[in-house]
């Protein structure tokens, strides 16, 4: 139930004709586009919280909505949001690469990274930017889907 293989070793898909080492390589393929995902995340992480928003929160008259303290914790989180969404990218081609895709699965991915990424304006902003509750909602949504199937 909820079960939609996509091409993997593990599971009877009409590619089933593929040679197991044809599989494999695409699949080692996904993981390496994960790790350059990670990689890339964790790059995006520290050297925009290094070189862009530290320098960018040395200017004068940033604040563009409510307080400087506000406009600095909601640019941070949105930089950093870029991140925890390309770590669920990931995710999900680790799943692929695993054969583990389902729709359970996905669901649960997407409702994982969703729901850490509702941490982010909640603990930065303290709740006041109110992104934070659509990101849980969807996390919510997700993991619903993912109980009732």
């Amino acid at each position: 139930q909820g079960r939609a293989c996509l091409d993997s070793p593990r599971c009877d898909t009409p590619n089933a004709a593929r040679s197991l080492t044809q599989r494999q390589a695409s699949h080692q393929v996904l993981l390496a586009a994960s790790i350059l995902i990670v990689s890339v995340a964790a790059a995006h992480s520290y050297l925009g919280e290094r070189f862009i928003l530290k320098r960018l929160f040395r200017q004068p008259l940033l604040p563009l909505f409510g307080s400087d303290d506000f406009t600095k914790q909601t640019l941070r989180f949105a930089w950093h949001i870029t991140s925890v969404l390309g770590l669920g990218f990931a995710t999900l081609l680790i799943l692929i690469h695993e054969g583990m895709l389902s729709s359970n699965a996905v669901l649960f991915a997407i409702g994982s990274t969703f729901l850490i990424v509702a941490l982010f304006p909640l603990v930065a902003t303290r709740g006041k930017h109110v992104s934070w509750i659509a990101f849980l909602v969807i996390a919510g949504l997700c993991f619903t889907s993912a109980i009732a199937d």
